[in-house]
Parts: structure tokens; C-alpha cells; sequence
């Protein structure tokens, strides 16, 4: 308390009462702050005030947890472990399929490139390492998810049973095989390409020899020509270079085991064991030292084919140059 008076010049001066002095250490300061026996305070409320915001709290994320597990439940009730919930038109994958090679290099920076010395012993193991861990789980039927046991052999006058799939052999991949270095040795290299899987999707073939596209190159036409009726059920795929120099330095192409992916593959529905066939493409003698641009393109009626840069679809490319 503060008293205040003033002298007969009108000038004005005041005084304190004497205060208690705090002789308490800043440490002793600290401990009372943390805990008051007078008054029995911890932090400055008392265990009633303590008991009273732990409750509200527990209360209050108890509630936020429960209506968390509510909506997930609801969410989670909606997904379904084998089935997409949107598909096809609905799903933004869409309904047309792109392919997808191996090898692919393991620096992103290199792109779709496949460059390597065929003398060099290290390149060559370098990529030859790389689609023997591609192809790993088409040899070792125990690493899918049962042991192989939900795949069966099938054929074109032999689909797959109910809720089996088909088995991807490779015996019949002729060079490719690891056994021959997929011939990146010779400068002969084998690339494996795929059809990108698109659920439910189910092909639309050329099973009518009247039906086939004037593009379509005439060698794969006669091929077709020659094929018997139920063969064709078949998604045909071609192979060559982009531009017209690209087409004079690939040289002589040979895919193994056919040149298409048999109909009896799909659709694909996610079922166990289930893998994407394959093509091998042998480059019998392309051009060395020279960048050449590939491109693979699917065939079904219902793939549509798209040149793009940015948006290519029903098609892959790649570049392959070896020193």
C-alpha cells in the first residue's frame, strides 16, 4: 500500500509500508512453485482442480478415439482385400492397357535406357541381375503366396478352372534364359515385356481375319493368316523402331514364346499365384554403338494405340544401345 501527500510548494512525494522481504532462494522459489504444502497446490491448482482436467480430458479423446474407430469401421467395411472398389470406366486407371519391359535400370536418371558393353563382364551381370530378380518368382513357384498350388497349365482349348489362375512357364523362352546370360554377351539382348493389368479388363481379339487394321504390320498379318481359329484368341504384339533410322539399325527381332499374350490369362481378377505373361524379345543383331528407340505395341480391339511423350498408351518404349 502506497500513501500519498503533498508538500506546501504543491510538490508531491510518497512512501511504501514496510513489505515482508522474500529471503527465498531462486531454487526454493522453483521448489514452491512445484508444490505448495500450505496450501497442498501442485503447479498452482489444487488435486481437485488436477482430477477435474484429467477427467475432461480422458473424456474427450476417449470420444475423439471412438468416433475415429467408428468411421474407419465404416470405411473399412466398404473395401474389399481382392477387389477394387472403383474399376474399368470408373477407376482412374481406366480400360486400356500399357506394356511394361525388364529390364529397367536401377539409376532413375537413366530413363528407359538399356546401355551396356557387351565385352564388359560387369555390365553385363549388372542387367542380367536385374531380370533375374524380375523373373524370380516365375522360376520359384514357393515364393508366391501358395507355393504355386492355385496355378494349373492351361491352353487355348484348356481355361483355367474357378478360381484358378495359369501357370507362366519359361521353358519355351529359347535364348532367354539365364543359363545363356539372355545373350547380353553376344550383344544379342533378350528384353521381357508384359501387359500392364488392368482389373476385370477383358480383351476384345481379332478372331476374325476380316476384322484385322490395315496398320497392323503385313509380317504379323500373315502370321495370323496362318494360325488356326482358336489361336486367335490371342493379344498380338509387335516390336520395331520408332523412326526410320531406328528401323534400319534394330535388326532382326524373334519373340519368344509366341508373338502374343494367349486370351486364356484373362481377365485378370487378382486372384492368388496369378502372373502377367510374358514375351521375350530376341535382338538378333542390332546395330552397336548407336542409340536405337523401340517401341512394342499391343493388339486387341479393344486397345487403343496412342504416340505420346507424355501420354502413350497401349504401347511401351525404350531405348537400347550397346557398346
Amino acid at each position: 500500500m502506497v500513501k500519498h501527500n503533498t508538500d506546501t510548494n504543491g510538490i508531491g512525494y510518497e512512501w511504501e509500508y514496510a513489505k515482508v522481504k522474500d529471503d527465498r532462494t531462486i531454487w526454493q522459489k522453483i521448489i514452491m512453485g512445484i508444490y505448495n504444502p500450505s496450501s497442498h497446490e501442485f503447479l498452482g491448482r489444487s488435486a481437485k482442480s488436477w482430477g477435474g482436467i484429467l477427467l475432461f480430458y480422458a473424456v474427450f479423446y476417449s470420444s475423439l478415439a471412438c468416433m475415429f474407430g467408428i468411421c474407419m469401421k465404416v470405411l473399412l467395411s466398404t473395401l474389399n482385400d481382392h477387389t477394387p472398389h472403383f474399376t474399368l470406366t470408373n477407376s482412374i486407371i481406366g480400360t486400356n492397357p500399357g506394356l511394361g519391359f525388364r529390364p529397367m535400370s536401377p539409376n532413375v536418371e537413366d530413363g528407359s535406357l538399356i546401355y551396356y558393353a557387351a565385352d564388359n563382364a560387369t555390365n553385363v551381370e549388372a542387367w542380367t541381375n536385374e531380370l533375374d530378380k524380375f523373373l524370380a518368382v516365375y522360376k520359384n513357384k514357393t515364393l508366391l503366396p501358395d507355393k504355386g498350388n492355385n496355378q494349373q497349365k492351361c491352353g487355348y482349348n484348356m481355361p483355367p478352372q474357378k478360381d484358378k489362375v495359369c501357370e507362366v512357364s519359361l521353358a519355351n523362352m529359347g535364348p532367354c534364359s539365364s543359363e545363356y546370360k539372355y545373350q547380353y554377351p553376344k550383344a544379342q539382348p533378350c528384353v521381357f515385356i508384359k501387359l500392364n493389368k488392368i482389373f476385370d479388363w477383358e480383351p476384345e481379339f481379332y478372331n476374325n481375319k476380316t476384322d484385322i487394321p490395315a496398320e497392323m504390320p503385313q509380317e504379323l498379318k500373315d502370321k495370323i493368316a496362318q494360325r488356326m481359329k482358336h489361336e486367335l484368341f490371342t493379344i498380338w504384339v509387335t516390336c520395331d523402331g520408332e523412326a526410320p533410322a531406328d528401323k534400319d539399325n534394330i535388326g532382326p527381332l524373334k519373340l519368344y514364346p509366341q508373338d502374343g499374350f494367349p486370351g486364356y490369362y484373362y481377365p485378370y481378377r487378382n486372384k492368388r499365384d496369378y502372373l502377367s505373361p510374358l514375351i521375350a524379345i530376341h535382338f538378333l543383331n542390332p546395330k552397336r554403338h548407336t542409340l536405337i528407340n523401340v517401341e512394342c505395341r499391343a493388339w486387341a480391339k479393344n486397345i487403343f494405340y496412342k504416340r505420346s511423350l507424355q501420354n502413350r498408351e497401349g504401347s511401351v518404349h525404350f531405348e537400347l544401345m550397346i557398346d
